[in-house]
This record gives structure tokens, sequence and C-alpha cells, in this order.
């Protein structure tokens, strides 16, 4: 602080450092570097050098300081000796379930009316591109009309209520103020003058802070920053979003280490939130796989949430939940990339008004409950390829079950949802990812352990692969074809 008040430039720290006893302690560098360790031996260490500089400063004399030191030994000596007779401090509590109540989600009517307006308000003489205009101005009417509130819509409309609700937020990411497909648009930019205007942070009725900020193509290095940032902002919803979900195989060391294994380690838990785009397109193995997969395998003592959400109602339900929920833990969202405009995957205002987050989204079809022999359990974008599918209308006797949150698993409502079909004779996974990949190997155990019984458990998906995806649309349709049509069974 006193170098950038004189000089007014940024600060470089060089920082020499050396390890006094190796890389353990019962580690023998000398071995290795005789010379170097016999210098270390030679010098004091710094906590030595502070203390004599101190007592030649007359701020504190020897005998004080060492009585500090010894002390210092003492207290860590007794934890060890505790440690070691078993005597540990009680452990943070974990959860296999959600067992704190259920926040409040939905949001009145008029106020999203209101929030909605206001969104979309730039400055007298700000010019919008155009094609940009026109976008915007559906969602002036989507609240009340036909088409629907799409996913980015929903979003921002999240974000707009909790902030009025005094809840901060921070969301960062690689292209995050416009979005990676070009769908969130919350900076905007004057077409004659390159001004930008962002309406999210100009809401009159605001009483927290929202940060927006794109960030640099370095996962690692962005993800440590929000970790450290959620947890010491424990109120504040912080987001990071990567450009595909592919991409935060970059920060896995965060992910691992931090974010994951965090709760147990060290008691310390955050609201960070990851936004990883996934799902299947044809666009290869780069730009189709957030890696599911690791996220489940690495879920346990409830130390995360994993969600996989279908629709924009949904994922409005989804962030403000993971806002307000009174139990803090991290959030995985697996976020659409093709869903993001698909005029089937929208939302209408009640479902905003009077919904709330649900964990396993039911078919709601004319299929007396006598009738349905076959149910499709399955998450994600898979499950419009399977309602879209000229199949269904062919098969009543099958039902659709889409899962939200994969972690912790809804067994219990799986359970009791498969207990209303007294003719029920075979539960079917459905995924569009390999089968050594996405959620099979992690949601089968689970869902046989609910399964009545007679009920038949089996699975659908792409065959083992190394690589998640096929870069070529046309073997991408033809896959998602062909798992559609055995999901129907023929």
């Amino acid at each position: 602080m006193m170098y950038r008040e004189k000089f007014h430039g940024d600060v470089v720290i060089d920082l020499v450092g050396y390890r006094r006893y190796g890389h353990n302690e019962a580690d023998e560098p000398a071995y290795t570097q005789p010379t170097m360790y016999e210098r270390i031996k030679q010098t004091p260490p710094v906590r030595e050098k502070y203390a004599a500089q101190l007592v030649s400063e007359g701020i504190v004399d020897a005998a004080q300081a060492q009585a500090e030191a010894d002390a210092a030994y003492q207290r860590l000596g007794a934890v060890q000796q505790a440690v070691k007779s078993g005597q540990r401090a009680e452990e943070p509590q974990r959860i296999t379930r959600e067992s704190a109540p259920e926040p409040a989600t939905a949001v009145g009517a008029d106020l999203l009316k209101k929030l909605n307006a206001e969104l979309l308000v730039v400055p007298d003489g700000f010019a919008v591109h155009p094609k940009l205009a026109k976008q915007l101005e559906r969602r002036r009417e989507a609240l009340t009309s036909a088409e629907g509130i799409e996913w980015a819509h929903a979003e921002a409309l999240a974000f707009a209520s909790l902030v009025v609700d005094g809840r901060p937020i921070r969301l960062t990411g690689q292209d995050t103020e416009r979005g990676t497909f070009s769908q969130r648009h919350l900076v905007l930019h004057d077409v004659n003058s390159g001004q930008r205007y962002t309406p999210v942070q100009r809401l009159p009725d605001a009483k927290a802070p929202f940060e927006l900020y794109n960030s640099p193509l370095s996962e690692y290095a962005c993800l440590g920053f929000e970790y450290g940032y959620a947890v010491e902002a424990q109120n504040a919803l912080v987001l990071w979003e990567a450009q595909f979900g592919d991409f935060a195989n970059g920060a896995e060391v965060i992910i691992d280490q931090f974010l994951i294994a965090g709760l147990a380690k060290w008691g310390e838990t955050s609201r960070l939130t990851l936004l990883l785009p996934h799902g299947y397109e044809g666009q290869g193995p780069e730009h189709s796989s957030a890696r599911l997969e690791r996220f489940l395998a690495l879920g346990a003592e409830g130390n995360i949430r994993v969600a996989n959400c279908t629709t924009p109602a949904q994922y409005f339900h989804l962030l403000r939940r993971q806002a307000l929920h009174t139990e803090i833990r991290p959030l995985v969202v697996m976020t659409p990339k093709s869903l993001l405009r698909l005029p089937a995957a929208t939302s209408r205002l009640d479902d905003l008004v009077l919904g709330k987050f649900r964990s396993v989204v039911w078919d709601r079809d004319r299929t007396w409950p006598e009738k349905v022999t076959r149910l499709l359990l399955c998450s994600g974008k898979i499950s419009y390829d399977i309602i879209a599918s000229p199949r269904r209308a062919q098969t009543p006797h099958v039902k659709i079950g889409r899962i939200e949150l994969l972690y912790p698993f809804p067994a219990t409502e799986i359970g009791e949802y498969l207990r209303r079909y007294p003719n029920l004779k075979e539960v079917v996974w459905v995924q569009e990812e390999p089968r050594n990949m996405g959620a099979r190997k992690f949601v089968l155990p689970k869902i046989r352990d609910v399964l009545p019984a007679g009920v038949t458990l089996q699975d659908v998906s792409r065959p083992e692969r190394s690589s998640p995806a096929e870069g070529y649309p046309t073997a991408h349709k033809a896959e998602q074809e062909r798992i559609v049509t055995a999901a129907y069974g023929s």
C-alpha cells in the first residue's frame, strides 16, 4: 500500500523462499543439494530474524519473544497429542440430501413485469444494434405472449429479482457479458460510440450490487479467484461460466482440491455456482461435454449440488434457490446450448410466479397409471429429443421423467413415483453421452435401490468411447435417432 501510494503503480513482489527441512521433515535434502542446505542450516529462520528486529527496536525483550514462541510450540504439541488420542474437534455437519427448509423462490407477477420493463431501459440517444434491439423487444411481450420466456430472459429476471431483494451477485466468465451463444446481452454497446450500458446494474429498487465481467481464457486462475471471493462473501451469489463446459477441465485443481473437498478438509463451503454449457449437437469432443460424470463421482457427504435443468423456469427457480438457501453449498449447472432458443423449451409467467424448483419433472400426458409399463428416466437436452420423436404418439404405455437435480439424488421421490404404476415392468435410463460418461454409472445403482419388485432396469446411451462426442453432424444425428428409438423399445 505504501508503494502504490507513493509511486502510483502496480506492485511486484520478488519473493525468495526455501524449504528448511526438504520435501517433508523425514527427508534429507542434503543427499542431493549439500551446499545449499549447509547454507540454509546457517540461515536464521524468519521468526528469529523478526524477533531480533523487534528486540533491537525496543518493542519486545528477548525473553518475551522466546516465551511467545515456546507457548505457540506447546499449543501445537497439545493439539497433536489430542489428535493422536482421538479427541478430535467436532466435524462440520454434512448432508446426504437437502436437510434445510426449501426457500420460497416464486416472484410476484407485478414485480416481474416491472423488472422486465426496467431491464429494457437504455439512456436517451443510446443506439442498440438493430438486430439485437428486435431480440430484446421480444422480451417486452414475452411474459404474456404465447411464445413464452426463453432461457436467458428467465436468467435476467432471476438476477434482477435477487438484487432488488438485497442479494449481491457476481457473474464472470468467458464472453459472459454477451453470452457465448449471443443469448444473454446483459451489457449493451452503442453502435455509434461503443459506449457500454448495463441495465441490470441500474435497477431503481436494487438493494445490492451486480458485478459482471468477462474473464480471460485461464480457467484455473479465474475459478481460483471466484472460489476465494465466494468463500469470503457467503451471502453473495457468485457465478463463473465456462465458454463451453469442456473448458472447466483447465480448472480441475481448483475444483477437486477446493470446491469438492473443502467442506471435508476445512469445513469450508460457499455458494459458488459453475455454469457449464453441456449438450450433444454434433459440435465435436471439445464443445459438447462438461464431464457431468466427474462432478457426480466427486459428490459425497452433501458437499455440492449438481443440476441439469430443462426449462427456463426451472433455471429461474434454481438460481434463486441457490442464492436464498440457508444450507450453503457450491452448485454445478449443466447449462444448455440448443435449448436456449428451442421453442419447446420456454416457460410461462405462471411458472415463475406460482412454481418452484422441482428435483424431477414428470411427464404430464393423457395416460392412465394402469396403462404405463415403461418409464424413461433422463436428464437434460435428450428429453426434448425423446418427447419430439414420432414414436411418442405410438407408445401410450411409456412415461417420461426428467431428473433435474442429480446430486443430492432424489431417490425417495423417484421411488414414490414408481409405486404409482401397478403394471410397470421396466425403467430405462436414457442419456446421449457415451456409456462410460454422463450420469449412467452414478444413477443406475441409485435407481435400482428404489425399484419395485419385479421391475427391470435398463439403459440406453452411446457406446463406450474415449472421445466424448462426434464432430460430424450426420453421425451425431444418426446416433441421437438410434438412442431415442432404443429408448422407446424398438
